[in-house]
């Protein structure tokens, strides 16, 4: 199933944060107009070796050293604001031409634009040419995304959401007929150049390879995990419920916490993490036998399907989420009107801190992970990008040259001023100082900040003085979770799915999305994995196959 789009927050200290996000999708949806994929096509697999000989050399680039150092894809930790900040960028990067058009999604309130927002004017200053960003609603970006491919007129800055790429069939052709090929930029050495873009790591560079060249900058996840079940912890406690270590103690939580006259639920969505509870893979898993099993035909995933189904049936899921494809289940949460939820990791610290303000007592929580009947769960992830950025073609060599100058100022590292003008924007104006020193948001930084220069970043966590325990329990979360982390079959190597796989995820969404609801009883679960194999799954399956043995897995 597909990431429950995010809501509203706030406070947007990174755009992950805001937009609430840490999943990548699962399988990809809608086709695009004007870029569509005849039926049949194929699709490819660049190989692993290949990938790997137009990725830059990696080079890290840290200011300071780290409180908790991060492990693998956990990403490093800082307990304490830095009191002294350094210039990470010495020489202007723009070279006063005309402004750079960009366009990215947004799940808040759009910010003033270019002309009326301080917070623009003060980072291009520093930049030296103008960046004239265009924020769009994230909830239905795919439809713009669709329009503008389709209509060939993009701007010079595209920020994609990598699971609405995943959805665009043939969209290899897209990036040949409308993005700068960005290798002998960046290829190798030649990304030293460009020393923040070179510190970003070599796991989300290799998701960024279309054709066998590297075609965008990727906005790196601060977390490997797709997702996370957060609760109410303070609402939990108050009632004096206890976090469950079972479906079935799930499913009683659920029970007691519902409340329907006093306008309470236990849940909102939950189904990408109930697989995960009962140990069913995102898609593919190996055979013992040998080729791919799918998840729909492994039992987990209808052992998975029942225990939702039953949340639906008696009643304890939100009347907003049963009757709609994307309820704003973080206002829900919010307002105590459901105790539950799944959403990426990247939504906590910009609830909590958003929430804090407003309760004093409001506490987010990750429920700790469990397994069904004694085994052992799995978790999601990977480190595929968030986020690409593509730059437009045929702009020339000076201003792509100046384009990715300006993205690597916007990944200067945290302890830099450039870090800080472009999370924060302007002390006393955008940001006050908490006793420790580290940023608070004004209402006008609150007002004035989106996202606006979050094309790229190295990805760190940072403690702040409105969510101060939130770095500690984030990283305590990852660590003690991560070696449930499924192993990815397919890394490094880079997959451009076949038009009929494309095509039949969206159908079989919102088939398996009526079986949950009760619109369709759970024995048709069996005829809707023979009309996806029939349909474009089996062809899928031996597209992966094929793409694993070439590659010698």
């Amino acid at each position: 199933m597909k990431p429950s789009l995010p809501g509203v927050s706030t406070d947007r200290r990174t755009l992950l944060r805001l937009a609430g996000l840490g999943a990548a999708a699962t399988m990809g949806g809608a086709t695009l107009a004007g870029c569509s994929k005849e039926a049949g096509s194929k699709g490819s697999a660049t190989q692993a070796d290949a990938v790997r000989a137009v990725l830059p050399n990696y080079k890290p680039a840290a200011v300071g050293k780290p409180d908790i150092p991060g492990e693998g894809p956990i990403p490093d930790g800082y307990l304490s604001y830095p009191k002294d900040l350094v210039d990470a960028v010495t020489e202007q990067p723009g070279k006063g031409g005309a402004a750079i058009r960009t366009m990215s999604p947004w799940w808040g309130p759009t910010p003033p634009t270019l002309g009326s927002n301080s917070y623009l004017a003060a980072i291009n200053t520093k930049l030296g040419v103008e960046i004239n960003p265009s924020l769009q609603d994230g909830t239905t970006f795919a439809d713009k995304l669709n329009a503008m491919l389709g209509a060939r007129d993009v701007p010079d800055l595209l920020m994609a959401p990598n699971w609405e790429v995943d959805k665009v069939a043939r969209f290899s052709d897209a990036v040949k007929a409308l993005f700068e090929d960005l290798t002998d930029h960046l290829k190798g050495d030649a990304a030293a150049k460009y020393p923040y873009l070179a510190a970003l790591p070599t796991g989300s560079w290799e998701y960024s390879v279309w054709g066998g060249r590297l075609a965008a900058v990727p906005y790196p996840t601060d977390g490997p995990f797709a997702w996370a079940l957060f609760h109410r912890k303070d609402l939990f406690d108050k009632a004096g419920l206890a976090a469950p270590t079972s479906p079935e103690e799930l499913y009683e939580l659920g029970k007691k916490a519902t409340d329907p006259a006093k306008g309470v639920w236990a849940f909102g969505t939950i189904f990408d993490m109930v697989q995960q509870f009962y140990g069913c893979q995102q898609t593919w898993r190996k055979k013992p036998g040998g080729g791919l099993e799918h998840k729909f035909e492994n039992p987990a995933f209808k052992a998975a399907l029942e225990f939702t189904a039953k949340l639906f049936k008696e009643g304890l899921v939100h009347p907003d989420t049963v009757s709609s494809k994307g309820a704003d289940e973080k206002q829900l949460f919010k307002a105590g009107k459901i105790l539950m939820f799944q959403d990426g990791l990247g939504a906590w610290q910009g609830l909590q801190g958003e929430q804090s303000k407003v309760l004093a007592s409001f506490n987010m929580q990750p429920l700790p992970v469990f397994g069904a009947a004694g085994a052992q769960p799995v978790i999601w992830g990977s480190e595929k990008p968030i986020f690409f950025t593509f730059v437009k073609k045929g702009l020339g060599a000076d201003r792509v040259d100046e384009i990715l100058r300006v993205l690597n100022w916007c990944a200067a590292p945290f302890g830099s001023r450039e870090f800080e003008l472009r999370e924060y924007g302007v002390e006393g104006k955008h940001f006050t100082r908490a006793a420790d020193g580290s940023p608070i948001p004004t209402e006008l930084g609150r007002k004035e900040l989106g996202g606006q220069y979050n094309f790229c970043r190295v990805a760190v966590k940072v403690k702040s003085g409105d969510t101060p325990d939130y770095v500690q329990q984030y990283l305590d979360y990852l660590k003690k979770n991560v070696a449930l982390l499924e192993k990815d079959l397919f890394a490094g190597i880079k997959l451009e799915l076949p038009a009929n796989w494309s095509k039949i995820i969206q159908p079989t969404d919102d088939k398996i999305r009526d079986i949950l609801r009760g619109r369709r009883p759970i024995s048709d679960l069996d005829q809707v994995t023979k009309e996806f194999l029939a349909s474009g799954g089996e062809e899928g399956r031996a597209f992966h196959e094929k793409a694993l043995a070439d590659n010698g897995r």
